[in-house]
């Protein structure tokens, strides 16, 4: 098919039109009209992208559980990795799509999730007491399915409900309808996975949801919701491994920019934008950042083990992406890629499914978590027969919530406790801090991705720096020093390989005297190898900024931690030397730790919460690393 009437011809008649996507971009006063062949590939480096004129090459539908080329845990599901090569590109204006789209309301029967409420209700119990409670990650996101029939030719039914999604959705990123002819999406996604243009890398962190009924919304309601410790933590959180991924993705990490408002029919989020430049294959842009936190959960490779142990069946696309690759004028490469969420996949059979999510931190409750999935699911399933249709938005009507004094303040002020150095832009050129530059670091990862955020701190301050899996083989000869990691787990638990091998390696290093900063797990582990016991807190310190003693001055800090260690003194003396401590004088839980040659942090240095991170880190660097003394002066002859 070649236009959009000889589509809806085709499909009118109950003919297959082949392989098309129909996309409307946020903002954008068209749709694109996608038309081509579908093949599946295995591998996302073996989605096709080839050189050519401009334009749109690839349009690929990116299920869940290619998590596996990264060795991530999943249901595997078997759902493909489907191409649909880009043989023609049509721009539709949007008034004539939407009076061109089928007008008939859609009619689906027979709705069930496949879990109940009282049943999800029990698995968000389960993860918060097992999963957060035992200092597994700090946020996971699990799913359920909504599952239906719909009455009628599918392709024409999604068709009606894009229809309805034009009309009455506000806010997408994109929405669309993709048939691949063993399969129809269609959705309106919120939220920008990643996107590559002009070399710049960007991604789009959204998290917090505030209910409302479509009319306009209540202010004092809204202002509320800006406020509450819970919907603020959730965004930092998700903020904070976003930037972990742009730490892998763009050469400098990312700079954030927000925060802002995103109103939707049913829903508002609070987002972040994240930018930074990149030199990567879009191909591995996408494989580096499988798949955003605010479907999966932090860390991310743990997230993964969680959802598998949690949840019953595969996620298909829910969480995937799809992912439109291309190139522009000068023949780079680009990238668009909404994560796809608020969507509905349709069989040829008729088989509806709409997989929909919360994110589990440690302030949530079930029955707040059950409702977050009714809210969330409520846009698309409306446009598919089964829940009350918003209005359609009247120009000028519409609240204006965004542009309201008290809200942009309410927004504003979520930055004033963030790190200064993810919020500001970072020259190219500036010097590192005297005595660290072109010093050597190697920093083992312990699963948390943290570590690339640390190693772009640890470049800003001047040093060189390599990044290794705890479990990768190496030696530590050569470099000036060493940092071992976070990641998650208990770390009083000696059996299990990763806790012994990073405390193996500790005691290595202390012994032979080689400068060591240890980073929240590393912590944990240092401070078990000197003596002191570790403690499971009674309330996990997940995505946590608190104002702590450390050695003489307070610093606002962010903690990631289920796991302390106590301390009743501040010296411990230990086979390595005498130890100073910073701890709480409340319950003696040590906050960092310094000797000879020797730190370790419970918090994250690197973290967005961190106000005070990079100055920690120089700070503790300066100890570990003195500045080299200065040749002596030349004799005369």
């Amino acid at each position: 098919m070649t236009d959009l009437p000889e589509l809806l011809d085709a499909v009118t008649a109950g003919v297959d039109p082949g392989p098309f996507a129909l996309v409307r971009r946020e903002g954008a006063d068209h749709l694109d009209l996608f038309t081509g062949t579908v093949d599946v590939v295995q591998r996302l480096a073996d989605i096709p992208l080839p050189d050519g004129a401009p334009g749109p090459r690839t349009l690929a539908l990116v299920p869940y559980r290619q998590v596996t080329e990264r060795g991530f845990a999943c249901v595997d599901d078997g759902a493909p990795l489907e191409c649909l090569a880009v043989d023609r590109h049509v721009r539709v204006d949007l008034a004539t799509a939407v009076d061109a789209l089928p007008a008939e309301p859609v009619v689906t029967t027979g709705a069930r999730f496949d879990i109940s409420d009282d049943e999800y209700a029990a698995t968000v119990g389960r993860v918060l007491a097992e999963e957060i409670g035992r200092g597994e990650g700090a946020n996971f996101v699990i799913h359920r399915t909504l599952h239906a029939s719909v009455q009628g030719p599918p392709l024409r039914a999604a068709l009606a409900a894009l229809r309805s999604l034009l009309l009455r959705e506000r806010g997408a990123y994109w929405t669309f309808v993709v048939h691949t002819g063993t399969r129809t999406l269609v959705g309106a996604s919120p939220e920008r996975h990643v996107s590559v243009d002009d070399g710049l890398v960007m991604m789009n962190p959204i998290s917090g949801t505030f209910r409302h009924t479509g009319a306009a919304a209540d202010r004092a309601a809204l202002l509320r919701f800006l406020a509450d410790p819970k919907e603020v933590e959730e965004l930092y959180m998700v903020l904070d491994e976003e930037l972990k991924m742009m730490a892998t993705v763009a050469d400098r990490g990312g700079q954030v920019v927000g925060p802002y408002l995103k109103e939707m029919s049913h829903l508002a989020h609070t987002e972040y934008l994240l930018a930074g430049r990149g030199s990567k294959d879009v191909r591995e842009v996408l494989r580096e950042t499988m798949f955003a936190p605010t479907v999966t959960g932090s860390p991310m490779e743990n997230a993964c083990r969680v959802i598998a142990r949690h949840e019953r069946t595969g996620r298909r696309y829910y969480a995937g992406v799809l992912a439109l690759l291309g190139r522009d004028e000068a023949g780079r490469q680009t990238l668009d890629a909404p994560i796809l969420i608020r969507t509905a996949e349709l069989s040829p059979a008729g088989e509806l499914r709409v997989p929909v999510g919360a994110t589990l931190v440690r302030h949530s409750t079930p029955e707040g978590e059950v409702a977050e999935t009714h809210a969330k699911a409520a846009g698309v399933l409306a446009a598919l027969g089964l829940g009350p249709q918003a209005p359609v938005p009247v120009p000028g009507s519409l609240s204006r919530l965004a542009d309201d004094p008290d809200v942009r303040a309410a927004l504003a002020a979520r930055n004033a406790p963030l790190a200064r150095f993810w919020l500001d832009q970072r020259p190219a050129d500036a010097p590192g801090r005297p005595g660290l530059a072109g010093r050597r670091a190697l920093i083992v990862d312990g699963e948390d991705t943290f570590t690339g955020m640390l190693a772009h701190q640890l470049r800003a301050l001047g040093l060189t720096v390599d990044l290794r899996a705890w479990d990768a083989p190496g030696a530590v000869d050569g470099y000036d020093l060493v940092v071992v990691g976070p990641g998650p787990g208990d770390p009083r638990d000696l059996t299990e390989p990763k806790m012994a091998a990073m405390r193996g390696l500790l005691a290595g290093l202390l012994a032979a005297g080689r400068p060591t900063l240890a980073v929240c797990l590393g912590h944990q582990l240092l401070c078990g190898l000197l003596g002191l016991p570790l403690h499971r807190r009674d309330a996990p310190y997940q995505g946590l900024q608190r104002a702590v003693p450390l050695f003489g001055a307070r610093q606002r800090v962010g903690f990631y931690s289920t796991f302390t260690a106590r301390a009743d003194a501040d010296r411990l003396d230990t086979p390595y030397g005498p130890v100073e401590v910073a701890r709480d004088a409340a319950d003696g839980a040590v906050h960092a730790l310094r000797g000879t040659g020797v730190a370790g942090v419970q918090f994250h240095p690197e973290s967005v919460l961190s106000a005070d991170g990079v100055d920690v880190l120089a700070e503790l660097l300066g100890g570990l690393l003195p500045a080299p003394s200065a040749p002596p002066a030349a004799t005369r002859a």
